[in-house]
């Protein structure tokens, strides 16, 4: 992978304290950053305003129970979903996979087969956005909301950095602005359709100080926006 695992977070939903904790050990020995839900009834919420790049979903867990939140997940958010869960039977793997989720283990299991699959299925999801980013040389850097491409800097507000970096984890993806919207800030402030048009406005701007030529962001006309391959 080039890109260093402490570029992706992993949100672990896991009832069982022992088991949680041991994956959450594991995630960040590897190199991940990991956030951990102990119930079903947050999964959601957390997931539209602080979106993880891969979620290990128990399936049996108090509240809402992982099936569940898989469908819901999948009504709004492409994030990989790996399912862990003590169901074994055949029927039950088949139902995650059909709703959405893109890979199934079963407990007891080894954390480090699990490290694996995370690993492996980031390399899938993931690795069209590393090469597009590479062969532009665009790096984005998280921990002081910068982007840098071509030995030039630019600054983003938190709002900007989020969009850029939704956007550009799925290039040629149309967004509709309601799900950028779910993917924009921290609280949960009322704001409108709109509000994504201005900051797409100034983030192009931003872009365009980096390359006149390049259109990064393309206007899709009445659905949203999409990240450019070239």
């Amino acid at each position: 992978m080039s890109c260093d695992n402490h570029c992706y977070r992993i949100l672990v939903v896991e009832d069982e304290p022992k088991l949680g904790q041991l994956l959450v050990d594991y995630l960040q020995a590897a190199g991940f950053q990991s956030d951990w839900l102990l119930e079903g009834n947050s999964v959601v919420n957390q997931v539209k305003h602080f979106p993880p790049d891969l979620i290990l979903l128990d399936l049996m867990l108090p509240g809402i129970d992982g099936l569940s939140i898989c469908r819901q997940l999948r009504q709004f958010s492409d994030i990989p979903i790996i399912i862990v869960t003590a169901k074994t039977e055949e029927f039950d793997r088949l139902v995650g996979l059909e709703i959405g989720a893109d890979d199934y283990i079963c407990k007891p299991f080894s954390p480090r087969e699990v490290i694996v699959r995370i690993k492996t299925i980031l390399r899938r999801c993931y690795r069209q956005t590393t090469a597009e980013n590479s062969d532009f040389k665009l790096i984005i850097d998280e921990s002081a909301y910068q982007i840098h491409y071509q030995n030039q800097t630019i600054e983003l507000t938190p709002a900007e950095f989020r969009l850029l970096k939704y956007l550009s984890q799925h290039p040629g993806k149309v967004f509709y602005r309601d799900k950028l919207l779910n993917n924009l800030y921290d609280d949960y402030r009322i704001v409108t359709d709109r509000t994504i048009d201005s900051h797409i406005k100034n983030l192009r701007r931003k872009l365009q100080q980096l390359d006149k030529e390049r259109q990064f962001i393309r206007s899709v006309y009445g659905l949203g926006y999409r990240w450019e391959l070239v």
